[in-house]
């Protein structure tokens, strides 16, 4: 483990810098901790996503596997560490908040065709598949405070239900929604909502995430006969991916293994023990699948070990052991 962490600390300065705080547990005002931190907003890749954020909401979004949409960079940056106040930041946060919706829901640009029930127009909408992304990253920068954030997590535990989160647009999508049942949860916005309400400590232990967690570990037992919303936990949900953008192993773990409440839960840990496994002599995890969008990055690829995937899978791990 120390080899691996040594590793990992000389790699690209966010891996230096989250394999501080997360894995050796430093404090953000530890000296290390902080000179990685500035090395990480220095490095031209951090410089070039805050870019590519510049006209946020940017182009429309078309499917939410779209690994080059704004959405996810900007949930990239989020999980890096990165903080209202940083350079670059703050003006992608003021559009970020202020495309929100009157319910509360903060918006992308959606273009939904009429035959599956939307307009054809560019709009700004949610789905309960984008809008909590959007929540989550707000909260990681640090405004989980803010009156609009409040408000919009106010409006995602609302709609939680017993079965977790169904199938939701706003009103401008009209009749449009999921290859799905009606009443069946949407595996996947029942993963981007848990995540993020358990990043708001006033919601983590409450009713909605638990329901949510459970659906999550409810979908991985009966994985071989359901399979709502075409959301599968086969041989491709097993494979492990970076950055955490779809449903996935790793993404779904991560997301778990938040709640300290469900780490004894033998369904976790059997998925646990399946990343666990995927670790070769040295402790390195290798991607086994890859997002082309994000092909330039160190986890983009699978032919060799990548340090970012190697600290997620150990920071799952961690969390289990903790």
């Amino acid at each position: 483990m120390n080899e691996t962490v040594a590793w990992l600390l000389e790699g690209p300065s966010w891996v230096a810098y989250r394999t501080r705080l997360d894995l050796l547990g430093q404090s953000e005002s530890d000296p290390d901790a902080l000179a990685a931190r500035r090395a990480m907003l220095d490095d031209p890749a951090i410089h070039a996503l805050l870019a590519a954020l510049a006209d946020w909401p940017g182009r429309p979004l078309t499917r939410h596997n779209d690994a080059a949409h704004p959405l996810h960079e900007l949930v990239f940056l989020a999980d890096l560490g990165l903080r209202a106040g940083d350079p670059g930041l703050d003006a992608v946060l003021d559009r970020v908040l202020s495309f929100q919706s009157p319910e509360g829901a903060f918006q992308v640009i959606a273009n939904i065709s009429p035959r599956y029930g939307g307009t054809g127009q560019d709009q700004p909408a949610w789905m309960l598949c984008d809008a909590p992304s959007i929540l989550y990253a707000l909260v990681r920068f640090g405004l989980g405070q803010d009156p609009r954030v409040q408000k919009a997590a106010a409006h995602l535990a609302g709609l939680a239900r017993e079965n977790g989160w169904l199938c939701a647009v706003s009103a401008e999508l009209g009749k449009f929604r999921g290859p799905g049942r009606k009443s069946d949860p949407c595996p996947y916005a029942t993963l981007v909502a848990l995540k993020a309400l358990a990043a708001l400590p006033e919601y983590r232990d409450g009713n909605a995430c638990r329901q949510g967690a459970e659906v999550l570990l409810s979908l991985w037992v009966r994985r071989k006969e359901s399979k709502p919303y075409l959301f599968g936990m086969g041989a491709d949900f097993a494979k492990l991916k970076a950055p955490l953008i779809w449903y996935d192993i790793l993404h779904v773990t991560d997301v778990l293994t938040r709640l300290p409440w469900i780490r004894d839960d033998a369904r976790l840990r059997e998925m646990a023990d399946i990343v666990r496994v995927k670790a070769d002599e040295q402790g390195r995890f290798t991607p086994e699948s890859v997002w082309m969008a994000w092909r330039d990055w160190e986890f983009g690829q699978k032919k060799t070990p990548s340090r970012w995937v190697t600290l997620l899978a150990l920071r799952v791990l961690g969390r289990m052991s903790a």
